[in-house]
């Protein structure tokens, strides 16, 4: 059985730190891939102080038409009247969701904006890092949250290409194999925005 890592390295843990994350966000400008169309935004929330271990995922309801639906995700969801940014969007979505509220003070910085694969849409996604686990109350749209250790998201027998079909096509995407966490795989925009992330702070894998 290939060997499943759980456990950041020394060296790999201080790249999770909230201070060099936030500089990276900070003094590096984020991307921005906007499509024309929907307008959504998500929130990355990390877990443990000072140096983050884990992070939080979302698995998605099953409705009829809606294009991720049972997906693994990060909180979030379209950008209102009322929000004033992305950011305020990723923070009420993140309330509403999982009875959340998301203090100031735990927001790192912005992502960046990054374009649908498959739908026109442009995604927003904003990091945030909680000292402890939090108290969740799911509403309707979620059917699970659970939290994923970095090193495991990191694990090179975790990250396969898997053929699966979506939207009555065949297709072949890279996926990180949740098996122990979640019954699904994680894939498509979240497994970008994920990437993405790895790559600001520098990380290709744990080797």
């Amino acid at each position: 059985m290939p060997l499943r890592l759980t456990r950041l390295t020394p060296v790999m843990s201080a790249k999770f730190t909230s201070a060099r994350i936030r500089e990276i966000l900070t003094l590096n400008p984020a991307p921005q891939q906007e499509n024309p169309g929907k307008q959504a935004a998500v929130a990355m929330i990390l877990i443990g102080a000072p140096q983050a271990t884990e992070l939080l995922f979302i698995r998605r309801a099953e409705y009829p038409g809606d294009p991720w639906s049972g997906d693994v995700a990060f909180p979030g969801g379209g950008i209102e009247t009322q929000d004033t940014d992305s950011r305020a969007t990723a923070e009420r979505e993140t309330l509403e969701e999982l009875s959340l509220r998301l203090a100031p003070t735990s927001y790192l910085g912005p992502l960046g904006t990054f374009k649908g694969a498959y739908l026109p849409v442009s995604i927003s996604a904003h990091i945030y890092q909680l000292n402890t686990r939090p108290a969740l109350c799911l509403n309707s749209e979620v059917v699970n949250a659970f939290y994923v250790p970095l090193a495991l998201l990191l694990d090179p027998t975790r990250n396969q290409s898997h053929n699966f079909i979506y939207r009555r096509k065949n297709h072949s995407h890279p996926t990180i194999d949740l098996d122990g966490y979640c019954d699904h795989f994680l894939w498509g925009i979240s497994y970008r925005l994920l990437q993405k992330f790895f790559v600001r702070l520098g990380i290709d894998s744990l080797s």
